[in-house]
């Protein structure tokens, strides 16, 4: 295990960060190729699988509930030497998986036209999103069950396999991708059946490996028939711990398609260019999301340290870190978005609404940083629940005066994008008051006991030299 709290907060910030990059980077490789040849398909197309593709948020959502719960409880029943109760949760976190992957199957492919129809209003949009939801679903309802078998390896410190496998699913994909969806090699383009087929077939190996790897040396877990039937208490520890990190991507999932719903009037290409420009959004993100997911771990040792001071300059730093990389990432999107957007497409109405989108909410890349920064604080200090408070608030902003601007005759599209603006700007700010409140009652102890000290440290931190922790 490596010791972060001492040493230099910002090497430390950068070697957590990197394994974590390096992940999201692969994943993010894949999802460009994807949209690539989707966008090749025309305005129509993107469209269709953009809305259709907004129901992943929604699994992330129950994914991250059920690992969060897993990791958290197989790490403490590990830690305790507990082998029956790393049982107990394994097989149930396995059961629970089972009956979502069941009902995302049997509700995916009944609502399938229900969720589109409120998406768009286009029938072609409509009948694209749908064409792709129904190969794309497998690959939906198969992630529970990847989700559960690498967030008990994760709880008992094993993570290689897991990387390794998701490197081969993401490889799998990209070469799928073209062959499916242009139909290199083959003359056969399934056009966006083929993206959703291809992201199925990856899932599908990836799950097959992941048990073949737990049943030749995944020794320390146990496939129990007993155990794999419903049970409330363990089900509601792992769902009680994991439910505060799901509810924020339940809440994104609502969020983004009040948005889809919002814009269905404005025609294919406006709901084409807010899906391009959002998936870009997304990679652009990726160095600030890989730092704001490695600073729990930073923040956690030095919290359960009581090494409270440094636990202040985590945050700084990192704050300090994400900001200045999203400021720089805002400049090049205001200045030269078309750089980014031209080589997915040529269409001149979705470059234009796609351009003007992350011009506009490139306004908001500061502000989404220092909350990705206050979420990896709340986790370090294990109290999720101010992230889903702070998200909440931001959809009941957004929501209400989108819900009326829908209303008028007649609006620029604009002013979605300021709303959002908006929402997320008091979101920042509500989001720092919280971990101001959270230090206030969790650090108190920096203040009595390092006293004045506090500032010196934090420079000293700050300029990389060691700082010990008090009584060390």
């Amino acid at each position: 295990m490596k010791d972060l709290t001492r040493g230099s907060i910002f090497k430390h910030l950068l070697s957590l960060s990197l394994p974590v990059g390096i992940s999201i980077l692969i994943q993010n490789l894949y999802l460009m190729i994807d949209l690539y040849f989707v966008s090749q398909l025309g305005p129509v197309a993107l469209a269709g699988v953009s809305a259709a593709g907004n129901l992943t948020l929604l699994i992330v959502g129950l994914t991250q509930i059920i690992a969060v719960g897993t990791v958290s409880l197989v790490a403490q029943a590990i830690g305790r030497k507990d082998k029956q109760d790393v049982d107990v949760i394994f097989n149930q976190a396995l059961f629970i998986s089972t009956i979502l992957t069941l009902l995302v199957l049997v509700c995916g492919y009944l609502l399938a036209d229900t969720y589109l129809a409120l998406m768009s209003s286009d029938p072609a949009v409509i009948a694209e999103g749908k064409e792709y939801l129904y190969y794309y679903l497998p690959n939906l309802a198969l992630q529970f069950m990847l989700v559960v078998l690498s967030s008990a390896l994760r709880g008992a410190g094993v993570v290689k396999p897991g990387m390794v496998i998701q490197f081969i699913s993401v490889f799998i994909n990209t070469l799928l991708t073209p062959v499916l969806v242009a139909g290199w090699f083959t003359g056969h383009a399934m056009g966006v059946a083929g993206a959703g087929l291809a992201s199925s077939v990856a899932m599908l190996v990836a799950v097959l490996l992941m048990f073949v790897y737990f049943l030749k040396f995944g020794q320390y877990f146990t496939f129990n028939k007993r155990l794999f039937m419903p049970a409330a208490e363990p089900a509601k520890r792992i769902l009680n711990l994991g439910f505060p990190s799901g509810g924020e991507f339940f809440m994104l999932f609502f969020y983004m398609a009040i948005i889809y719903w919002a814009i269905q009037g404005f025609g294919p290409a406006a709901q084409a260019g807010f899906g391009l420009g959002s998936r870009l959004m997304q990679a652009i993100f990726m160095p600030a999301l890989a730092i704001a997911l490695a600073l729990p771990a930073l923040a956690g040792q030095n919290y359960g340290a009581k090494n409270y001071a440094r636990v202040r300059s985590s945050f700084k730093v990192s704050a300090l870190v994400i900001s200045a990389m999203m400021a720089a990432l805002s400049g090049f999107c205001l200045l030269v978005p078309e750089l980014l957007l031209e080589p997915f497409t040529q269409d001149v109405d979705v470059l234009e609404v796609a351009s003007v989108f992350l011009q506009v909410i490139a306004f908001n890349f500061v502000p989404a940083g220092l909350i990705f920064t206050c979420s990896g604080m709340f986790q370090g200090m294990g109290n999720t629940w101010p992230s889903l408070i702070s998200m909440t608030l931001r959809l009941v902003i957004f929501a209400l005066p989108v819900f009326w601007l829908s209303q008028k005759s007649s609006y620029p599209l604009e002013y979605i994008w300021y709303i959002s603006i908006t929402a997320l700007v008091i979101q920042m700010f509500f989001s720092l008051y919280l971990l101001k409140l959270e230090f206030a009652k969790r650090l108190k102890p920096a203040a009595d006991d390092e006293g004045g000290n506090i500032g010196e440290q934090e420079n000293e931190i700050d300029t990389g030299e060691e700082v010990p922790a008090k009584g060390n």
